[in-house]
């Protein structure tokens, strides 16, 4: 199973076609942290994290983490060991707080960039997340609630995401 971002407008999920909105700066072969672009490429996909107080029943193939208050993901070029890596959320390390008010974390799907091998500075923080508005985003790819449950039924595990 293949998500392919086709523009940057427009998800695709097996037969299913979902208004998207992606990075503010486009796409680009060469992520640098910072640069508001989604990075090209192909890519796996992470765990389904989600905020349990507000999402009930999720039907989904993919392994399912409950946020907690405490959850980050950091996006500090100076700290090599945590880098684009889930953590516990500390002052004195920078990361993308995941326990958010605005909702668009409420569902969040990290992609595998930069993942394995993370080179410092070369992009983090890298989700499918949710949108109220379309709103360009400092990287990631944001849907609709509903777009992200239909998609949440079709993906699974050995899901990949095609960015061109």
């Amino acid at each position: 199973m293949l998500i392919y971002l086709k523009n940057k407008h427009t998800l695709q999920v097996d037969e299913f076609y979902f208004r998207c909105a992606i990075g503010k700066n486009g796409v680009t072969s060469n992520k640098k942290e910072g640069d508001k672009k989604t990075p090209k490429g192909t890519f796996g996909i992470e765990k389904l994290y989600y905020r349990a107080d507000r999402i009930k029943n999720l039907i989904s193939k993919l392994n399912k983490v409950k946020i907690k208050k405490t959850m980050g993901w950091c996006d500090d070029i100076n700290n090599k060991e945590k880098y684009n890596k889930l953590i516990s959320s500390k002052k004195e390390i920078k990361h993308e707080k995941l326990f958010r008010s605005d909702q668009i974390y409420d569902l969040l799907i990290p992609i595998k960039y930069n993942f394995d091998k993370r080179t410092l500075g070369k992009g983090s923080c890298i989700f499918i997340h949710l949108t109220k508005n379309y709103k360009p985003t400092e990287g990631c790819i944001a849907l609709k609630m509903k777009d992200f449950l239909i998609m949440l039924k079709i993906i699974n595990t050995k899901t990949k995401i095609k960015i061109f």
